[in-house]
């Protein structure tokens, strides 16, 4: 079973368009520079996909870690 729909990837190639052309943006509605990052425009892709409903998994959040309290014997 595939991860992506093939919609997906094309979503990805067009980031990746505009990023070697350099009117990919960063940032809401592009308000932000000019993404330098490959991997910025992967993820900008990816993230438009998900907006648009295509197949994609989901974004992993960042789980905040169980620290262990350790209490120390006086």
């Amino acid at each position: 079973m595939a991860r992506y729909s093939r919609s997906a990837g094309k979503d990805v190639k067009r980031a990746m368009h505009k990023r070697k052309k350099g009117t990919l943006k960063s940032g809401k509605g592009g308000k932000g520079g000019k993404v330098k990052s490959r991997k910025q425009a992967i993820a900008i892709g990816l993230s438009e996909a998900r907006k648009k409903g295509k197949k994609v998994p989901k974004k992993n959040s960042s789980k905040k870690r169980k620290s262990s309290k350790r209490k120390s014997k006086k």
